[in-house]
């Protein structure tokens, strides 16, 4: 059965990354380090949920707690270059988090994560009871 939240949560989820970017989390001062939210990709397979997120950095925690998978690292501005030097500099530096909710079971104990050309992707095994079962016909 789907979740008729799920297209509310998305969106839910959207909107605070969108404010989170633009405006920074709430309490904080200029000039102080915010946390960013990479961006992600999510799609399911016949046997697994797929989490795709682009990071430049090799650095990268996950956990998973209940339907929750949770992104965390940091990003460090390049120390060959001095900060006064930039004439421009948009790319996201500092920490940066992001939750998840996995819309559908997974077997938390099997999850494998790699990390290739700038991309995490995390590959979630379903749960064994929502994978679909083949049923042999007998022919008669």
């Amino acid at each position: 059965m789907s979740n008729p939240f799920r297209d509310v949560t998305d969106i839910q989820g959207q909107m605070n990354r969108l404010f989170d970017n633009l405006l920074g989390r709430p309490g904080q001062m200029a000039g102080m380090e915010r946390a960013w939210a990479p961006a992600v990709d999510m799609y399911e397979t016949k046997d697994e949920l797929v989490i795709a997120a682009e990071l430049s950095q090799k650095d990268i925690h996950l956990s998973i707690t209940g339907d929750m998978l949770t992104i965390r690292g940091e990003r460090q501005r390049n120390l060959e270059v001095a900060p006064d030097s930039y004439y421009r500099g948009e790319r996201w530096l500092g920490r940066f988090e992001r939750t998840l909710p996995l819309p559908i079971p997974v077997q938390a104990g099997k999850v494998k994560a790699a990390y290739r050309d700038g991309v995490l992707t995390v590959t979630l095994p379903k749960a064994d009871e929502i994978k679909p079962k083949e049923i042999k016909i007998d022919l008669l």
